[in-house]
């Protein structure tokens, strides 16, 4: 019986058939063929795959990232880090990274980043004389940056499949995203060291202040989100909605709050919304069929039995996440596959943070990748540059980016020293 749901779970996927039917279809084939299960146990799980309070940061965090783009927020955010970085050799890359970085702390999402900053850093740079290729190399890959550092919403959907603190999640994220930081500077250093011709003309020291104060207050989002859930003062959710009023203040204080961006803000978050959780709810009644029939033990004596080295483990988790994400959503890889392997984990006693970070930094490389490769089509949609030149471009950062996969692999403490530090 499971492995005709996996079958059929695994054709329907290849197919492209979408995932919430691909998950739906074994599940309901699996309750015909077995007939001692009532339908209203089959609702119940369905619908306990959405009730759940942390997953209720996925909607506020897209909202507050919604925000963010559409009130122009995210347009004062570059132009205050063109202000810092103006003279630097290279000052456009290095903007590009940091404001990818800044949205990041408000957004949670890869394909928001691209969207909203794309159609601004690719077109800036090019005119400065930077190539197309580079341009969108950095571009795609700085967009990584948020679903890995908080509020990441491939994190809150990881811990509330995996039941551990979103929290705890979000604060062992922070040393990798900063690596992934400093990986993409590194890039743009290397791209820029001899090319005197990519510094912003001066400017008055007047005029770049007053420019570089106007992006401050859009960073009080982060503080506000990660200052709370640092202090114990609130839970990711409340830090959310607490984020997402501050920005709608914000956004009303800048005079960009009419009824036609609120109303832009509220259709392109339940569409999002809608999209994540049409998959959520049918990914938890397949879990609790593969908990039933007992899947994850099974996994777990099959793998065991081939190799009881954690590091072993961990690379072919690698490998299989690696494929797997350049197949299907994040989401949907993270609903499929987590019930299966953390178990596993568990039992080579892998540190549930570092697991994490592992699963979460694996399945974003999968948006850089084809043929899915999400970023690299919304990134076409907003630059009107074909995809196989984006994907041309991107092709040279899946080194350094590896190359942070692989520390992040090797050394467990580049993700469990900072909870452990603060206590989480």
């Amino acid at each position: 019986m499971l492995l005709m749901m996996v079958g059929v779970l695994v054709v329907l996927l290849f197919l492209r058939v979408p995932v919430a039917f691909s998950l739906l279809i074994p599940s309901l084939i699996y309750f015909t063929i077995e007939g001692r299960t009532a339908i209203n146990v089959l609702v119940q799980q369905t619908i306990a795959g959405v009730n759940s309070f942390p997953l209720l940061a996925v909607p506020l965090f897209i909202m507050l990232g919604n925000v963010v783009n559409v009130t122009g927020i995210a347009d004062r955010l570059f132009e205050a880090a063109t202000a810092v970085f103006g003279r630097v050799r290279g000052s456009l890359g290095y903007v590009n990274v940091f404001t990818s970085f800044a949205f990041a702390w408000m957004s949670g999402s890869a394909l928001g980043d691209a969207a909203a900053l794309g159609k601004v850093q690719v077109p800036a740079m090019v005119r400065r004389g930077y190539s197309e290729g580079f341009t969108v190399g950095v571009t795609a890959s700085a967009a990584l940056i948020a679903p890995i550092i908080p509020p990441s919403i491939p994190a809150i959907i990881l811990a509330v499949t995996a039941s551990i603190s979103v929290g705890s999640l979000f604060i062992a994220a922070i040393v990798p995203g900063l690596l992934l930081v400093t990986v993409l500077c590194l890039c743009v250093w290397v791209y820029a060291r001899k090319r005197e011709d990519l510094r912003l003309p001066r400017t008055p020291m007047a005029q770049r202040v007053r420019t570089a104060a106007g992006g401050i207050p859009a960073l009080g989002a982060g503080v506000i989100i990660l200052g709370g859930i640092l202090a114990g003062v609130v839970t990711p959710t409340e830090a959310a909605a607490a984020g997402v009023a501050y920005m709608l203040v914000l956004a009303l204080f800048y005079k960009q709050l009419g009824w036609g961006n609120i109303k832009a803000i509220l259709t392109t978050t339940v569409e999002t919304v809608g999209a994540v959780l049409l998959i959520v709810a049918p990914a938890a009644l397949f879990g609790w069929i593969l908990a039933r029939e007992q899947a994850p033990q099974k996994a777990a004596e099959l793998i065991t039995s081939f190799t009881s080295d954690p590091i072993v483990f961990l690379v072919l988790v690698n490998l299989l996440l690696l494929f797997v994400g350049a197949l299907i959503d994040p989401v949907a890889a993270i609903l499929i596959l987590v019930p299966v392997l953390w178990p596993v984990a568990m039992v080579m006693q892998i540190d549930p943070m570092h697991f994490g970070m592992v699963i979460v930094f694996n399945l974003m490389l999968g948006l850089l990748t084809p043929p899915v490769g999400l970023v690299l089509f919304v990134l076409s949609n907003v630059t009107n540059i074909p995809v196989k030149r984006i994907i041309k471009g991107v092709v040279p950062f899946y080194i350094p980016m590896l190359a942070v996969l692989a520390l992040i692999t090797a050394v467990p403490a580049l993700t469990t020293w900072l909870p452990g530090l603060l206590g989480f």
